[in-house]
């Protein structure tokens, strides 16, 4: 991943519409995470194994999806998850609260697809979504917001764009952990494991936008390990359109630019991306200026009385997945999620390790300030190190990787 002459094909710096090509055509350039060239057995092969890779990856994306719509929904009134700030109609008609409203890039597109679809269209939507016999998508056939035929084609689309995510989610996991040259079980089945704990972690909270986030970090990471930087501009622009704090994601992406550029360019480079970030956060910032709520939400103060007075992260109760089980910030979730990371450390890669520590400079900091007590979500700028754990612990525990080929 550094500067120097390539190798193989896989080594070759590349744009990123030749890797696609090249992932499909050439089976020695996905490597060893991604296909055993020794019985690749030729391109139908090649084929039924990416099949029933998109099969098993749509599957958990679906199972992810549902464990947070069941929790959660979309806010709306009346229905897990009611939040009176973050209703998905205000937020359609731009007068939902601060900073939820900033928060704008699947709403903005299932808005694309309402103008864009005919009333005709529309229409016979709302009819197949509000038939109480056979309703299109049972699970949101009891959403008062689908039931309001000025919004129901509108939550169809953010309903399937939040699922996209998710599945978008997955590949890009898959993707950065084949970069990093994790063995091929570890980087096929550790964005399994992350993506059947996202609704747990959700625990005081899941919003659409949470799916695009995972996506976004992990499609950048790999995309600055993979190509020339500005080929992650995109990448980033989005990420802030779907919500504001990428920008202190890209704070960590410098470990990954200084692996392949000099220090002045890396600073160039990531200086550029919170450019971009800023630009985009400022167009909305600006937009919903007068909305009320205002620009973060600070909860310091509960989080000192959480510290003060912990009984309440001893044991604590929810349903996920339609289970009752122990809330992810609770003592022996929590117990649990720092052994692996303590396990997991020593497999971390250096490139992985560095990224992880500017992570936790960050994230640490603006989770005690303005982060909900025990809203682990709000540490998603460790994702990306916590994936690569995962997938590090899996390789281990699987016997195909040791410590020192890891690390």
């Amino acid at each position: 991943m550094g500067n120097a002459t390539c190798q193989s094909v896989t080594q070759c710096p590349m744009q990123p519409i030749s890797f696609f090509v090249l992932y499909w055509l050439v089976p020695e350039f996905k490597g060893e995470a991604m296909v055993d060239t020794s019985r690749s057995g030729g391109t139908v092969s090649i084929v039924l194994r990416e099949l029933c890779r998109f099969a098993l990856y749509f599957a958990v994306a679906a199972a992810a999806f549902s464990g947070y719509y069941q929790k959660w929904h979309f806010a709306e009134a009346d229905v897990p998850g009611d939040h009176s700030r973050a209703y998905p109609e205000d937020i359609f008609d731009g007068t939902a609260y601060r900073p939820y409203i900033y928060r704008q890039l699947l709403p903005d597109l299932a808005s694309f697809a309402d103008r864009m679809a005919s009333p005709a269209l529309k229409q016979r939507f709302y009819e197949l979504e509000t038939d109480h016999d056979d309703p299109l998508i049972y699970a949101i056939s009891g959403s008062p917001t689908v039931l309001n035929q000025r919004y129901t084609f509108r939550y169809l689309a953010l309903y399937l764009f939040t699922f996209l995510g998710a599945l978008a989610a997955v590949y890009s996991m898959f993707l950065l952990c084949g970069e990093l040259e994790i063995g091929a079980a570890g980087a096929n089945f550790a964005p399994v494991v992350m993506m059947l704990l996202l609704p747990y972690v959700m625990s005081e909270g899941g919003y659409y936008y949470d799916f695009p986030e995972l996506a976004f970090m992990a499609l950048s990471s790999f995309v600055i390990l993979r190509f020339r930087w500005w080929w992650a501009i995109p990448i980033v622009a989005l990420g802030e359109w779907n919500k504001e704090s990428f920008l202190f994601f890209v704070f960590t992406l410098y470990p990954f630019l200084r692996s392949r550029n000099s220090r002045a360019k890396s600073w160039s480079a990531m200086g550029a991306m919170c450019l971009v970030c800023g630009a985009v956060y400022i167009r909305f910032r600006a937009e919903f200026a007068h909305n009320p709520g205002g620009t973060v939400e600070v909860w310091w103060l509960e989080q000192l009385r959480s510290l003060i007075h912990p009984a309440h992260f001893l044991f604590a109760w929810e349903e996920t997945y339609g289970i009752p089980a122990p809330k992810i910030y609770t003592l022996f979730p929590i117990a649990l999620l720092l052994w692996a990371c303590w396990q997991g450390w020593r497999y971390l890669p250096l490139l992985l390790r560095r990224h992880a520590k500017i992570a936790m400079a960050v994230n640490l900091p603006l989770y005690f300030i303005l982060a909900f007590p025990g809203e682990l979500r709000d540490l998603s700028i460790l994702y990306v190190s916590f994936l690569v754990i995962v997938a590090c612990l899996i390789d281990a525990w699987s016997g195909t990787r040791t410590a020192r080929e890891c690390g």
